[in-house]
């Protein structure tokens, strides 16, 4: 079960990530309710899947998930740069989640 919550809060943050460049530094109301709200649902389930996840392994592939969501979001619906060394980051990035959580007990 942990490993779906870390999958949720990931997920979640990409939205809270999203829903943060939506909000404009923070001006208009429902992005940035959105935000908060996807933050701190976020936290909670990271907090929750570290009940029995080790720390590296849950803070990493959380942060990775974000981040690489984060990436895909922007080229995809956002219209930002892609380049070789972009994709090639990311494409790292999946390598150690992949790598943490074939290493995780």
């Amino acid at each position: 079960m942990a490993w779906i919550y870390l999958l949720i809060a990931g997920l979640l943050e990409i939205v809270w990530a999203l829903a943060m460049k939506q909000s404009h530094g923070f001006t208009k109301l429902v992005p940035s309710i959105v935000t908060i709200v996807g933050m701190i649902a976020s936290f909670w389930l990271l907090a929750v899947a570290m009940r029995t996840l080790p720390l590296g392994t849950a803070y990493t592939i959380w942060t990775g998930i974000g981040a690489v969501g984060a990436f895909l979001i922007g080229i995809f619906f956002l219209g930002e740069h892609v380049s070789a060394m972009r994709i090639g980051a990311a494409v790292l990035i999946v390598s150690g989640l992949v790598l943490m959580k074939l290493s995780s007990s």
